[in-house]
């Protein structure tokens, strides 16, 4: 298991134009030849977005990008005419594919705070898609296929356990409060990489929140 704390991540983004971005893998300017990926994840981004600021459009391809608001309301428009607005509590997910670009704002008058995560898909290529899946319950798995993974989203109450999938590579990425795993404590923005997972149990110390990737690498 290999512990990654929020204060080793990469900062990035313009905060004179109200954007704060902190990278957990090399990253645009942040390159890090020993840190490009874990499993199929090749970026866990901690957005923050001022009230009227983010990001104007921008292309991304042969990309998985899942992302979960803590805070405040992101708006996201695509240049395939999908526009929503995404919630604590949505999972939404762009399958890139072979192209596609994207506008994300904050539009509301508070600020917003989200994580987004990048898979590399196992096969390049193919018809870009937009999914929006609201108020995802607790425990309820989160497939994306093309990359080999399911996100699983755990809400814990202090003291309340949780199993960490089995699996050849597991992410664990803590989105709120503190939890323990394998005798390490884990507080917001902490990750954990693990490979070959078994038997593995998080507890929370707080009321907490993980987003979990479990993740099949190929042979």
């Amino acid at each position: 298991m290999d512990v990654r704390r929020a204060a080793e991540r990469y900062p990035g983004g313009d905060p004179a134009a109200g954007i704060e971005s902190w990278h957990a893998f090399s990253f645009g300017p942040h390159y890090d030849p020993d840190n490009l990926r874990f499993g199929a994840v090749i970026a866990c981004n901690e957005e923050r977005l001022a009230p009227g600021a983010g990001f104007d459009e921008h292309p991304h391809s042969h990309t998985e990008i899942v992302t979960w608001v803590v805070e405040g309301e992101l708006t996201h428009r695509d240049s395939f005419g999908h526009e929503t607005t995404v919630r604590p509590g949505d999972v939404q997910r762009l399958s890139s594919a072979a192209g596609v670009r994207h506008v994300e704002r904050n539009d509301g008058d508070v600020p917003l705070t989200f994580v987004q995560m990048w898979l590399a898909p196992r096969d390049p290529g193919g018809d870009p898609a937009y999914e929006i899946v609201h108020g995802i319950a607790d425990s309820t798995p989160y497939a994306v296929p093309e990359a080999g993974a399911m996100l699983h989203v755990r809400r814990l109450t202090a003291g309340e356990r949780t199993a960490v999938p089995d699996g050849s590579h597991v992410y664990v990425h803590v989105v709120r409060g503190e939890v323990r795993l394998e005798g390490e404590r884990l507080g917001p923005g902490d990750a954990a990489r693990i490979t070959d997972a078994k038997d593995m149990e998080a507890l929370a110390a707080t009321t907490a929140e993980l987003l979990i990737w479990e993740m099949t690498v190929p042979s």
